[in-house]
């Protein structure tokens, strides 16, 4: 078969098939016409997920008859003024949309210039020839999607359920509108609202605050940590989440490049790092970050929906990115995630407890008319019957651990924010008492961070870790594999004061140890370093590679749950916590304390 120049219509499908993916892409699309058209409001509609119907109507400056003629054609746009494409300052830019969107579904545009006497209407349907006609409506641009991809049924086949394809809609509004505060959107779905986001006010840090909140949630503002920093002309600002507020997925994280959504691995891989030693594993902390950057040093161009972008100088994007959060990690290192959690947790408990029988036993009587089950937080399992007058409460049968000394006063000023310890509970949970309430303290988790922060501040001077020489060396069998990874990183544990040789051919003897972990148990350190050395592969940042030592040293070598402390012990770490960076997280992400105000003890008794 010889060539052929394909028809146009089907050189458009073709397009179509990068540009417009589903309902959602072609909203994306039409909502940023509007934003490069200076709409201040924009009003989406969907039926049946925009499968049947996408209508988007904006009140920027709209098309006269000759735009709206060209606005179909293929590589018609008025976003290049200049013929740049290294000097991008719009949203669109290629000219595809439209005339992808006419060839695989049935479109009708309405604009009105705001000084034109009438608007003009334009209906195209599957890359039909279009028809122009003047008509009745305000300044602004109403653009009508109908039977979305009815010229190629096969891609209608990967679409989901109305209901799926709706929630794919709300979240791409949701990124754009981030980008935008000062421009109002609504969104309405088989004639529900969806989103109500108003126009915001104030200053673009005030106004992208209050957009934040409205998207993400007031829950996450509490929980979040401001960012603003620049170097060599590129900036990040926006708001990041503390460590201990988390989701079990990514979906919540949004970047930014000159107001353009995007979904970057530099990005994500930076943003991974920055909270690498205070994040648990499997968690993602949430962020909207906004990233300015001089148009000639990033490629907008790599992909026909433009949610990819290439850096000129990717390693100082990640650079200034982590340095910006690590920052901002570290001036809220001792906060940790305010939420109703403890208190729904201990609803909860109230709930279970309130199934289960207390008896008090009853000198007269055993029936089953006199056994008493005390309301628990407003739930009662069996009616409540006044306590008899002779009822005996038994002793104590089941042994607690809680260890309470007679309580001695610190002196006002050496009480931090963390109050003065009160007790230990099973000798795990540290009780101290505050101003306005009780704080509980994981003591390993809080000592764990002490530790691996002592480290960090030790190496951060190049200095060698004082160490502890073992009275007896530690001989510990490994694999090949576990012993070669070992002796490759001998330099960098020798600098953390793990003094190790090789001892046989699959054996190393540990002659010393950090003395800031003296009584650790050697052999799981060695075997837990050889592990996630292995993990790492030989690609792995020095910098990353020192935190990661520093962590699992830590945590062997940290206040074990179980360990009985006294009074003086336990404020001693209290105190420790409230001058440590990061201490409001363990090494691995978990909240090391939480704080429970009277008011809220107040609420469990109803007081």
């Amino acid at each position: 078969m010889s060539i052929r120049i394909l028809p146009n219509n089907l050189i458009n499908q073709i397009a179509a098939g990068e540009v417009i993916e589903r309902p959602a892409s072609a909203i994306k699309e039409l909502v940023e016409n509007a934003i490069d058209a200076g709409a201040d409001s924009i009003e989406i509609t969907l039926v049946d997920g925009g499968k049947s119907l996408i209508i988007v109507s904006d009140n920027g400056k709209g098309m006269n008859k000759e735009d709206l003629a060209l606005c179909i054609e293929r590589h018609a746009t008025s976003k290049l003024p200049d013929n740049d494409l290294f000097n991008i300052n719009f949203l669109g830019f290629r000219g595809e949309a439209l005339p992808s969107i006419a060839s695989v579904a049935k479109l009708s545009i309405t604009s009105r210039p705001k000084d034109a006497e009438n608007a003009w209407k334009i209906s195209v349907s599957g890359g039909d020839e279009p028809k122009i006609s003047p008509v009745a409506a305000n300044p602004g641009t109403k653009v009508e999607v109908r039977d979305l991809f009815y010229a190629t049924p096969a891609r209608l086949k990967f679409l989901k359920t109305g209901a799926g394809e709706t929630a794919h809609c709300v979240e791409m509004i949701e990124r754009i509108a981030l980008a935008n505060p000062y421009i109002a959107f609504y969104l309405y779905d088989d004639k529900k609202k969806r989103l109500n986001l108003n126009a915001c006010q104030g200053t673009l840090s005030e106004a992208r605050l209050q957009r934040v909140n409205d998207i993400l949630g007031n829950e996450f503002a509490e929980n979040s940590l401001a960012i603003d920093s620049q170097k060599e002309g590129i900036s990040v600002n926006g708001f990041i989440s503390l460590p201990t507020y988390s989701k079990a997925n990514s979906l919540s994280q949004y970047f930014f490049v000159n107001n353009r959504p995007v979904r970057d691995k530099v990005l994500l891989g930076a943003f991974k790092a920055a909270y690498q030693g205070v994040l648990e594993i499997g968690r993602y902390p949430l962020c909207a970050l906004f990233f300015e950057v001089d148009p000639h040093l990033v490629d907008v161009n790599v992909h026909p929906t433009k949610a990819e972008v290439r850096f000129f100088d990717g390693n100082s994007i990640r650079g200034l990115m982590i340095s910006a959060i690590r920052n901002a990690l570290s001036r809220g290192s001792i906060q940790t995630a305010q939420t109703d959690g403890l208190v729904n947790l201990l609803n909860s408990s109230a709930v279970e407890q309130s199934n289960k029988t207390v008896f008090l036993h009853d000198s007269v009587s055993t029936s089953r008319d006199n056994f008493y089950q005390p309301k628990v937080h407003g739930f009662s399992s069996m009616p409540r019957r006044s306590a008899p007058r002779t009822g005996i409460i038994p002793e104590l049968t089941i042994p607690t651990s809680v260890k309470a000394e007679e309580y001695i006063a610190p002196a006002p000023e050496d009480i931090g924010f963390l109050g003065a310890a009160k007790a230990q509970l099973h000798n795990t949970y540290i009780v101290s008492q505050t101003d306005d309430g009780l704080v509980i303290v994981d003591q390993h988790a809080a000592h764990e961070r002490i530790v691996m922060e002592k480290f960090k501040s030790i190496m951060a001077k190049k200095e060698k870790t004082p160490t502890q020489m073992l009275l007896i060396p530690t001989v510990v069998e490994l694999s090949l594999a576990e012993k070669e990874a070992i002796m490759e990183n001998s330099a960098q544990l020798s600098q953390m004061g793990l003094a190790i040789e090789e001892f046989g051919p699959q054996a190393i003897i540990v002659r010393e140890v950090p003395a800031l972990i003296a009584d650790c148990d050697t052999e799981k350190l060695v075997h837990s370093l050889a592990e996630q050395i292995q993990e790492w592969g030989k690609d792995f940042a020095l910098e990353e590679k020192i935190n990661s030592f520093c962590a699992t040293m830590a945590c062997h070598g940290s206040v074990r749950a179980g360990r009985s402390l006294n009074l003086a012990e336990m404020n001693k770490l209290l105190r420790d916590m409230e001058n440590t960076p990061n201490s409001g997280q363990c090494n691995h992400g978990r909240p090391t304390y939480i704080e429970l105000k009277i008011k809220d003890i107040d609420k469990l008794f109803h007081r």
